[in-house]
């Protein structure tokens, strides 16, 4: 079994085992039970490692104290008190009081560290949360040990917290949803977004998946942690909670994830961030925005967005927010592609006029665990006249027919349907680039054409009906595993290159003056 393999069916067990202690307690309920408990193993883990070192007092830590603070702030380590740290507390597991140890812990490690402040979870000490169930969860969580081989970011801690936080949106269904996107799709946002460096914005952030896989994504591409600096708002106090653990776990810096119960469109967190990348996956089709309240708003630039829904008001928030040469990736229902209500069709019009449309991918039902609305992606950019190419067209994807059924309920894009699409538009995108027309797949229509189409921008109208029962046609399927495999192929190549690049220039020798 790949290493990859068995951690995914190390988390999957963890999760198994803790949904068994449930019990009869509600899953929205229990999340923040279980959540909270992985975040305090984490950041007693990365306490308990760094007091070892400094009380060791070895080369860099040669004079330090343990137990000041702010060794650990200087570290970007939470500092943990002795009888909050996970050692302390697994030992009382078993104890009938171990609810109010908790909360008292969280109490104590919020005091000592203010950006957790009003983060950490205190519901340990319920009366109908049973003494003995929280134990057995704490020495389920206490089996995770630490992995020395992972770096901070990539820590197994925060892989099953993110499952886990999946496996909470599937159980919760349409509230589920709410504060968590289907991972294949924030995959195949940041994918096709590339969001290497520069700042990153998300106006509605949920549980921040969309910011751990901007981390990942640059960190996979020989990038720091650094390199990229995020913005977010969340209208909900608990998903903000959420998130901020998340990120936390991730060591990724949270201290721009901003929290009103207003919301992006009448109180603005981040007024006056330019973002390189925008990743966001707005509520579908919301009817109760009060957007008879903003209708001479400076952000309606492309027309006034309809009262009853707020699709395009989300999309023109967005494009405020993006930078001169900044791209945006969002998610929407796919009735954005086709309503005539209410100036939608003039916002479409003057977007694709504008050229501020890329590419518009329309996406398999049953990928959301909150809706059963079929969705598309959106992506936006400010770039196409700087990239010498294809500026006035846009690329069309009709990706229904991919994914696997994961559930009776749920579907979900396999790793190969993400880089075949996301190969699709780099290459689309590129002047070097060997992209082609493919029937049923894939097409660039140029705006003439768009505009003969009254501006509606389903992806079928374009790319039309695979051509699978003409006598030695290759199934569909069979041409996205070729692409996939294709794609595969020229990242390797290209990290070739790159490696032979960096060893001639670390063979050249300053010339001597």
């Amino acid at each position: 079994m790949s290493t990859r393999n068995r951690k995914k069916s190390l988390e999957r067990t963890l999760w198994e085992a803790a949904d068994k202690l449930r019990k009869n307690m509600d899953a929205a309920e229990y999340k923040h039970i279980v959540l909270g408990l992985i975040f305090l193993k984490y950041i007693s883990d990365a306490c308990e490692a760094l007091y070892l070192k400094l009380k060791a007092g070895q080369g860099e830590y040669r004079g330090s104290d343990p137990e000041d603070v702010d060794e650990y702030r200087a570290e970007n380590v939470f500092f943990v008190p002795p009888k909050a740290r996970w050692s302390f507390l697994q030992t009382r597991a078993r104890d009938p009081e171990i609810g109010k140890a908790l909360d008292e812990a969280m109490d104590a490690i919020e005091k000592l560290n203010p950006t957790l402040q009003g983060v950490l979870p205190r519901e340990y000490a319920r009366p109908h949360l049973d003494a003995r169930n929280l134990g057995q969860l704490i020495d389920l969580i206490g089996s995770i040990t630490p992995d020395e081989t992972q770096s901070k970011n990539s820590d197994l801690l925060g892989r099953v917290y993110e499952y886990c936080l999946g496996e909470f949106a599937a159980a919760e269904g349409k509230k589920g949803g709410q504060f968590y996107t289907p991972s294949c799709i924030v995959k195949l946002l940041v994918e096709m977004l590339e969001p290497y460096n520069g700042r990153v914005y998300d106006p509605c952030c949920g549980s921040g998946g969309m910011f751990v896989q901007s981390e990942n994504f640059t960190l996979a591409h020989q990038g720091r942690l650094d390199d990229i600096s995020i913005y977010g708002q969340e209208s909900n106090a608990t998903t903000h909670r959420l998130c901020r653990m998340n990120l936390a776990i991730r060591g990724i810096d949270s201290s721009n994830i901003k929290w009103n119960n207003e919301g992006s469109f009448f109180k603005d967190a981040h007024p006056h961030v330019k973002a390189d990348y925008i990743l966001a996956n707005p509520p579908f089709n919301d009817s109760d925005w009060n957007g008879g309240l903003l209708r001479e708003d400076p952000r309606w630039k492309y027309g006034k967005p309809p009262l009853g829904n707020a699709n395009f008001a989300w999309l023109q928030h967005i494009l405020f927010h993006l930078s001169p040469r900044g791209s945006a990736g969002v998610v929407l229902s796919n009735g954005s592609l086709s309503t005539q209500t209410a100036g939608e069709s003039v916002i479409r019009k003057n977007l694709v006029e504008e050229r501020i449309i890329d590419c518009i991918v329309g996406l398999p039902d049953r990928l959301f665990y909150n809706t059963g609305i079929p969705a598309c992606l959106w992506f936006l950019t400010r770039a196409k006249k700087d990239r010498g190419c294809r500026e006035n067209e846009i690329l069309f994807i009709d990706a229904r027919t991919l994914g696997r059924m994961i559930n009776r309920k749920n579907r979900e894009l396999s790793d190969d349907d993400i880089r075949a699409i996301a190969g699709i538009y780099r290459n689309w995108r590129s002047q070097d680039g060997n992209y082609r027309d493919i029937r049923g797949l894939c097409k660039s229509a140029p705006k003439r054409e768009v505009n003969r189409q009254e501006y509606l921008l389903s992806p079928a109208r374009y790319v039309g009906i695979p051509e699978e029962n003409e006598e030695g046609a290759v199934p569909f399927y069979q041409k996205m595993k070729q692409l996939a495999n294709d794609f595969t192929i020229l990242i390797k190549r290209g990290e070739e290159v790159d490696r032979i690049i960096m060893e001639e220039l670390a063979n050249i020798k300053p010339v001597e003056e």
